[in-house]
């Protein structure tokens, strides 16, 4: 079909990938030309297939999907991109409409929203899922600074530098490289910064980095 629009589909999870397949191929003008478990896979086929479109899981083990958006943008890649997420925080959703992102969807509702959301994103316009669109036309509240924002506060100069790298996706060894210094070095000070924010888990630092990106500067 000349018309065909080309889809990219990335998620560490096969059952999530199979759903959005079955949803988007409902209609006839979609084509899902490859499928990805990892950010490193997924950017990988992108530039391989160059597809019109990817559809990425924002925490994806070996690369998260505003890495893969880091690289798309660098490499001048001409792949539009809407991100899929359990996250209905709006500091989420704005990184990464300003990583280039065209789509946020929630995976609670993505197989019913991900045809109309293709449509729209192709057709030059941006979709944020309903209930997130709502939240940010709310706006901010005006309750004053949260108990997070002082911890913010309380990091050094070099801990607020790499949660805003990690905010951009890198990892510590992209890091180290960036400031120079040696990725365990990084490492201490990732170590360092999830004890002065009381957080833990696998993907923490990087939602928190992520959220509170526009405080760090």
């Amino acid at each position: 079909m000349a018309d065909e629009i080309r889809i990219l589909l990335a998620d560490d999870h096969p059952v999530v990938r199979r759903g959005l397949k079955t949803s988007v191929e409902e209609d006839p003008s979609l084509k899902v030309i490859a499928e990805a478990g990892d950010g490193v896979e997924a950017l990988d086929l992108i530039k391989r297939h160059k597809p019109q479109l990817a559809i990425l899981d924002i925490d994806m083990p070996k690369l998260d999907g505003l890495g893969v958006a880091r690289e798309v943008n660098r490499l001048q890649l001409n792949t539009l991109m809407i991100f899929l997420s359990f996250h209905q925080d709006e500091d989420i959703v704005r990184a990464v409409l300003s990583a280039g992102g065209k789509g946020y969807l929630l995976k609670d509702s993505a197989m019913q929203e991900i045809v109309v959301a293709i449509n729209t994103v192709v057709s030059g316009k941006t979709y944020v899922s309903s209930t997130i669109a709502l939240q940010l036309l709310a706006g901010p509240d005006s309750t004053g600074e949260s108990s997070e924002n002082a911890l913010v506060r309380d990091l050094t100069v070099s801990e607020r530098r790499i949660l805003q790298l990690i905010a951009e996706g890198l990892s510590s060894k992209e890091i180290g490289n960036e400031l120079s210094i040696h990725y365990r070095t990084v490492e201490n000070h990732r170590t360092n910064i999830c004890r002065k924010l009381k957080i833990e888990g696998a993907n923490a630092l990087l939602r928190f980095a992520v959220q509170h990106k526009e405080k760090l500067v």
